[in-house]
């Protein structure tokens, strides 16, 4: 669960992180309010729900039905690891 949303917010703070180094690229301080006016902000949060949803949207489709996780148990008098079945 924590993986899914780490990879959702790495996703979603992508073009923020992209703007911080295209502003020091141009030798400028990124954390200067005037660099991050309304238009600045909502073009990086768009850009950043539209990186997070496609995110999504590729792991619903990529996702591997793996089955019910059988846990280990002793059967016979011998131990059978756990797995996915």
């Amino acid at each position: 669960m924590w993986r899914a949303f780490l990879e959702t917010a790495l996703l979603f703070l992508t073009p923020f992180v992209a703007y911080v180094a295209f502003q020091l690229l141009q030798r400028r301080w990124p954390f200067v309010a005037e660099l991050w006016h309304g238009r600045v902000v909502t073009a990086l949060t768009i850009a950043g729900l539209v990186c997070a949803i496609a995110g999504m949207v590729t792991l619903a489709f990529t996702w591997r039905e793996q089955g019910a996780y059988v846990p280990a148990h002793v059967e016979n008098g011998r131990l059978v690891p756990g797995a996915f079945r």
